[in-house]
Formats: structure tokens, sequence, C-alpha cells
């Protein structure tokens, strides 16, 4: 059965990003405990993955839960998306776009109300591809299955014709549970490699 189709993750996958250690940053400032804005923002960090929240209120909650100033907030936020975006995984971005017309392409994140104006301003993501779906967006994320036949129905391809992309084992085993071909991201060199055998295996 021939490949149609090609879809990759966001972060971890096109995007690095290291840890900058903001969370403790931020509790050391505001004279917190280790673990407390996971704690206190558990509920915004969720609805705002999901799109039940929009960026406006995220922000309108993160300082109220936290007790911050629109200044800080400002900064609070600022340190978020610096780690959020990443540094761009500049050859693998380059293999994911030469993919292109040969293969439809996309890409299935697990993202944050927010993200698209972010990572299109500096990436352009949409640009490379036929398709981005975003958590947020769509009101549910990887590993709900829904997510994929999603991706499946807007690229117009069975399941078993695209091969997705992952750094994260839970998310390509559900991607694997609905026939999808799919590879668990460990270096450049071992994805593209494996993509390329699983491509030239299915002629």
């Amino acid at each position: 059965m021939p490949i149609q189709a090609v879809v990759f993750d966001i972060g971890g996958v096109l995007e690095f990003n290291p840890r900058t250690g903001w969370a403790l940053k931020w509790e050391a400032r505001l004279n917190l405990p280790p673990g407390t804005l996971a704690e206190r923002l558990g509920q915004v960090w969720q609805a705002g993955s999901i799109g039940t929240m929009p960026e406006e209120e995220v922000e309108k909650n993160i300082r109220e839960l936290l007790g911050l100033d629109q200044a800080q907030l400002a900064a609070f936020m600022a340190d978020i998306w610096k780690e959020y975006v990443g540094i761009l995984n500049v050859e693998l971005t380059d293999y994911f776009a030469s993919l292109r017309p040969r293969y439809r392409t996309g890409i299935i994140s697990n993202s944050f109300v927010g993200a698209r104006q972010r990572e299109e301003a500096l990436y352009h993501f949409g640009e490379l591809c036929d398709l981005v779906v975003y958590s947020h967006e769509e009101g549910v994320s990887k590993p709900d299955p829904r997510i994929f036949e999603l991706a499946c129905q807007r690229l117009e391809v069975p399941p078993g014709e695209m091969i997705f992309l992952d750094d994260v084992p839970g998310h390509v085993a559900a991607a694997r549970a609905r026939g999808i071909r799919a590879i668990l991201y460990e270096d450049n060199a071992q994805a593209i490699a494996d993509i390329q055998r699983c491509l030239e295996a299915a002629y």
C-alpha cells in the first residue's frame, strides 16, 4: 500500500525545546514552594491546550492566581513562550518541506492558545505543509484517536497510507492503534532513515 501522506509533530521534533528553568525562576521570584506553579495553574494549562479558555482569559487567570501586575504578567508570558517555541530543528524541517509535492504533508501538535500566531511568525509551518492540526483549535489532543482521524479526513488519506512522526511513545502507540505507520523520533538521522525505509517499502 503506497504512502500518500507524511505527518510530523512540532515540539521535540520540528522544534527543539530545551528547558529554560522559567518555572523555578518564577517560584523563587514570587517566594513560592517548588511545584506551586504547576499546582495552581494546572487547570489553566489544560483549558488552554484544548482551547476551552481563550488566550486573554488564560492571561487573566494567571495574573489573578499568581497576584502579578501587568509588567510581571508580560515577563511571565514571555518566559513561557520562549521555552514553548524553542529552536527550529532546521535539518528536519528542511527534510519535511522536501516531501512536498510528492506526498501530502501535515502537522499534528498538542498546542496552546496563541501557538499558531507565534510559530507562524517564527517558523512558517503553515507554508511548509498542507495541514496543521493544533489541539487548542480542535478541542482534542494526542493520544486521543480523534485527532488522528481528523488529520486523515482532512488530508483525504486512509490511516494505512499515512506516516506519523512523534517523540512521545504514547502518541506513537495511539497512532499505530489507528492503523497509521507511526515512527518514534529519537534523532534526525534515525527519523529520516526510518521514514525513507517506510516510504520505499510501501512500493
